[in-house]
């Protein structure tokens, strides 16, 4: 089922996300739901707050996207992303890299806005899975991106809040005006 994907403005997006420790139907259905959301939205992740649940739940699929590569490692091997994605992960923990890139990004509950922003070239994640097991892995190239995007998203803190000054003051209005339309 396609979800409402809350936008800025609702204060479930600053909600830091409760941790799951139980993975029942009602979970497993929720991530299939945000799945569906997220790629009619032709999204790349979605956080559990952007569908209004503040839960450590997010969904990130990268598989496919040419022009922004990634790269998935375990165990230091490199995987096959198409083996791993859709990842749905429960509880990420990240270690970010100390080289940072600056990249373009949006997210689904900003519509219409982008902007570059400063980011770990990779990450090592640590999660759950739906099926009860963990996961640890290396990521790099968009994937790492999209999971400190998410894994932020899960903390209550948005793309917004890692733009530079400029970037935040260029864009103002438009978020004011996001931020309206929201509280209605």
């Amino acid at each position: 089922m396609i979800l409402k994907i809350v936008q800025y403005g609702d204060p479930v997006l600053r909600e830091k996300g409760r941790e799951v420790k139980v993975v029942d139907e009602k979970i497993k259905q929720l991530a299939a739901d945000m799945l569906e959301t997220m790629r009619d939205a032709h999204g790349v992740g979605l956080a559990a707050q952007q569908v209004g649940v503040p839960i450590q739940l997010t969904v990130i699929d990268v598989a496919g996207i040419e022009d922004r590569p990634s790269a998935m490692y375990i165990d230091d091997k490199e995987v096959r992303l198409e083996d791993y994605m859709p990842l749905t992960v429960l509880n990420p923990q990240l270690k970010l890299s100390r080289d940072k890139e600056v990249g373009t990004e949006g997210c689904l509950s900003f519509p219409e806005v982008s902007a570059e922003i400063s980011r770990a070239v990779g990450v090592r994640c640590k999660a759950r899975l739906l099926d009860g097991g963990e996961i640890e892995f290396d990521a790099a190239g968009l994937l790492a991106r999209a999971l400190q995007h998410e894994v932020d998203h899960l903390q209550g803190i948005l793309f917004i809040d890692r733009m530079n000054s400029a970037t935040k003051t260029s864009l103002a209005g438009r978020l004011k005006r996001l931020q309206k339309e929201t509280r209605g």
